[in-house]
């Protein structure tokens, strides 16, 4: 039976090992023997670069302005988003910054809460108690200057 090298010491027999430390000490032709190089000398055939100036790198801190300046203050006004509670929004009609006035109507939550209730046997009148609850109610908001609707928010 004849006997092989696994695979693993085939191919390091195969490929050379690396030189030792001290065999690669002074035999790079790049790099004279003897620690490292000694800065260049300047010749009067190189250019100069110029020299930096040891100024101020930074600009100047900015000054403080007077105490009695005035304050400008910028609003932004988003575009309303109508729920359930006022609202200051540019009325389209008027061209006046106000805030809404609301008017609660029933709607289909007030109707399907109405019909829940009925059918759990609240037939006496109790089924009629969403009708009171404004929370369940669909919201109209209204311009207080000119009366105009200017948006509706619906529960359902």
């Amino acid at each position: 039976m004849a006997t092989t090298l696994p695979m693993e010491t085939a191919a390091l027999v195969e490929k050379p090992l690396p030189p030792s430390y001290k065999e690669t000490i002074g035999t790079n032709p790049q790099y004279p023997p003897g620690g490292p190089m000694p800065y260049p000398t300047t010749d009067s055939n190189q250019p100069q670069y110029p020299a930096q100036g040891h100024g101020q790198m930074y600009p100047p801190p900015p000054q403080p302005q007077p105490v009695n300046a005035p304050v400008v203050q910028t609003v932004y006004v988003q575009p309303a988003v109508f729920r359930d509670s006022p609202a200051q929004v540019l009325c389209p009609v008027c061209s006046q910054t106000v805030i809404t006035q609301l008017e609660y109507t029933s709607g289909a939550l007030a109707w399907l809460s109405c019909v829940g209730l009925a059918c759990f046997g609240c037939i006496s009148g109790c089924c009629l108690i969403p009708f009171c609850v404004d929370s369940l109610k669909d919201v109209t908001h209204h311009c207080p200057n000119c009366q105009k609707t200017l948006g509706v928010f619906k529960r359902l």
